[in-house]
């Protein structure tokens, strides 16, 4: 796929699909800022919108703020608990709605998740929209199908110096 400095991109983060791969898979943290730079990769940004859920203890203030710090437009959802237990923790038609309001604006829309629901985004964007659809997210964490409908796709973990920062305590 051909990049080049006039295209309009936006970018739509799944926050949560991003954290939980990076913790699962490699027990680390996403580098969003190093994210961002390869996502925009010297186009026109027109909007980076990370979508994100809060817990009932805010523990991620300090992250979500961070992120708008670094560029990002933060929108937050509280994390529903149901009698039970069971929680949900769900941004995927949010994002959905906004990459399709936005798409008149853009050349380029990068998804960053690797959630297989995305792929009727894909393709409607793709059809109806006329965009280019960027997908980045872990390989080993993504729907193959995903990955498959994309015009082009970044595997964060092939780079894992560049896109992860290790979590805990360092060792002297």
């Amino acid at each position: 796929m051909i990049k080049h400095k006039e295209q309009r991109v936006g970018i739509f983060v799944d926050v949560q699909n991003m954290y939980h791969s990076a913790k699962n898979l490699y027990k680390a943290n996403v580098n969003f800022q190093e994210l961002l730079k390869t996502a925009v990769f010297g186009r026109k940004l027109i909007r980076a919108v990370v979508y994100a859920i809060i817990s009932p203890s805010g523990e991620e203030k300090k992250f979500l703020e961070t992120l708008e710090k670094q560029g990002f437009e933060v929108k937050v959802k509280d994390l529903q608990i149901f009698p039970g237990g069971a929680k949900k923790a769900d941004w995927d038609v949010g994002m959905a709605v906004d990459a399709i309001k936005m798409a008149d604006k853009l050349d380029v829309v990068v998804l960053v998740t690797g959630d297989g629901d995305f792929i009727s985004l894909v393709n409607y964007l793709r059809e109806n929209k006329g965009c280019l659809v960027e997908v980045i997210s872990f390989a080993k964490s993504t729907s193959s199908k995903l990955i498959e409908v994309a015009d082009d796709y970044t595997d964060l973990g092939a780079s894992p110096s560049k896109y992860l920062m290790t979590t805990g305590k360092r060792r002297r």
